[in-house]
């Protein structure tokens, strides 16, 4: 019998892209003030830059369109994007899912990312109070993330139950089904509308989660029949 539901927390409680914007906000701020960039213009720019695929790149590539590229200016932009403190809403459903749920079921939280970053975001979103355990695998060093099924072990201790007693609801195939699966769990992918992942297939049936949905309002029906 199913007891537990445990979350992913980027694009699954909230949607991801918020958290870049906030933290190019954050950045353009810091360019405007320390190179004389108005802040508009370099936000305005990043945001471009992400939307056209330049993941883990967008800052060496603003300043090298600028003529200012060093590695000392990366590592500041950087820093100031993992350090401020993210203006992101959760999805507006969520608290009211959370909520019927924990009726049920215990209700668990388990991400990657950076540690400090994952605490502040759960922090900025006020949700921590509907969970039963939180587990952030970075916690153990970047070795422990997704797919390692060292966390999801982890969180099953925690909540005092089986691996097949829970499911794991994330977004991105290219690690959080085949973490759940090496750990014993269920899992189910939510394809929400503007998510960084949504594009993405599995590249194996490991990679794939057990039952796929687009919305909310079709969890209810996915968790019987996995319970069934």
């Amino acid at each position: 019998m199913l007891k537990a539901i445990i979350f992913d927390l980027d694009d699954t409680l909230y949607p991801e892209r918020e958290f870049v914007l906030s933290g190019f906000r954050a950045v353009a701020l810091w360019v405007e003030q320390n190179m004389g960039i108005d802040s508009t213009d370099c936000y305005q720019e990043l945001v471009h830059l992400f939307e056209n695929n330049t993941h883990g790149r967008t800052f060496d590539l603003f300043l090298e369109n600028h003529g200012l590229l060093s590695a000392s200016a990366v590592q500041e932009m950087v820093q100031i994007y993992r350090t401020h403190y993210p203006e992101i809403v959760c999805f507006p459903e969520i608290p009211d899912v959370l909520i019927q749920l924990k009726k049920r079921f215990k209700i668990g939280l388990l991400s990657d990312g950076y540690l400090d970053v994952q605490k502040r975001k759960l922090e900025a979103l006020g949700l921590r109070h509907y969970f039963d355990a939180v587990v952030f695998s970075d916690q153990w060093g970047r070795k422990a993330w997704k797919p390692n099924p060292r966390p999801f072990k982890t969180i099953l201790e925690i909540l005092a139950i089986t691996a097949r007693q829970a499911v794991y609801i994330a977004d991105n195939p290219i690690k959080d089904f085949l973490g759940a699966r090496r750990a014993g769990m269920a899992s189910i992918r939510i394809r929400l509308e503007g998510g960084i992942y949504n594009d993405i297939e599995p590249i194996s049936d490991d990679y794939r989660p057990d039952v796929e949905i687009m919305n909310f309002q079709q969890l209810g029906e996915k968790l019987s029949a996995l319970s069934s």
